[in-house]
């Protein structure tokens, strides 16, 4: 019997698959749990559907996301912090400060996640940042740190 599968199933398949099944694992285990339904034209149809209208929502994010790697490549982001001695910075300059700032910029929200920090930045000058925006969509931003007098 032909199920799709509409969760992952360890060693089975995942989710959206359709998989040829004992019809006894099919209507004693996966149909009852909800872990798949039966192949049906109509379900097949509905699945193609689901699968096509998927894949017009990542084309729009990553359309979107090139957008804003192209609006945001090679820009600069200025930040003015306490230092101490030698140049060090009282604190540090996290992902999240990075955010804030592009967020200001753009007038919209901005994950933090998306800023690709190693480590806090602690030291005054120039600093590329790299944004991760989309599968394979990355952009490049400088961010300066000067000292507050």
């Amino acid at each position: 019997m032909k199920v799709i599968l509409k969760k992952d199933v360890r060693a089975l398949g995942k989710q959206g698959e359709v998989k040829e099944v004992a019809d006894g694992y099919a209507y004693n285990y996966l149909i009852p749990r909800g872990l798949a339904i039966e192949a049906t034209a109509s379900n097949l149809k509905l699945l193609s559907d689901q699968k096509a209208s998927q894949a017009k929502r990542q084309q729009m994010e990553e359309a979107e996301a090139r957008a804003l790697a192209e609006k945001l490549n090679g820009k600069e982001f200025g930040f003015t912090m306490k230092v101490g001695e030698g140049g060090r910075l009282f604190g540090s300059l996290t992902a999240k400060d990075v955010a804030e700032a592009i967020e200001k910029q753009l007038g919209s929200e901005f994950d933090k996640r998306k800023v690709e920090l190693e480590e806090p930045i602690k030291t005054l000058g120039k600093h590329t940042v790299r944004l991760h925006l989309y599968k394979g969509v990355y952009a490049e931003i400088v961010v300066s740190v000067t000292a507050a007098n």
